[in-house]
């Protein structure tokens, strides 16, 4: 029996099913990092468990959550966002949290 669905909803359906690899796909834009306190502190977030953290952006746990979503994917969006922060709030300090970060090894995979 044929089926008469569109060639945009079909390439849609395989489109949504290609990118089930185990990283989320999220359409329109997600922030991964909100920034606080003058680039002290951020929020954040975690599409892997639905959480979002309050840390330190000099500390281990900053290190360790960014770690786990990079593992998961997402580090060339986390990067991206870092290099736009550090290009809006140039005195924040957002090129040193992106420095201590690959000094970590959080972006190789």
């Amino acid at each position: 029996m044929a089926s008469n669905t569109s060639k945009t909803a079909r390439a849609s359906v395989r489109a949504g099913q290609a990118g089930q690899g185990g990283a989320l796909s999220v359409l329109g834009e997600f922030k991964y990092l909100i920034p606080l306190n003058g680039g002290k502190h951020a929020y954040v977030r975690n599409l892997t468990n639905g959480k979002t953290a309050h840390l330190r952006t000099d500390s281990e746990a900053f290190v360790e959550e960014i770690r786990v979503l990079a593992a998961a994917g997402h580090a060339a969006k986390i990067r991206a966002e870092l290099n736009t922060l550090n290009a809006t709030h140039p005195g924040d300090g957002w090129d040193a949290t992106e420095k201590r970060l690959v000094e970590a090894g959080v972006f190789e995979g």
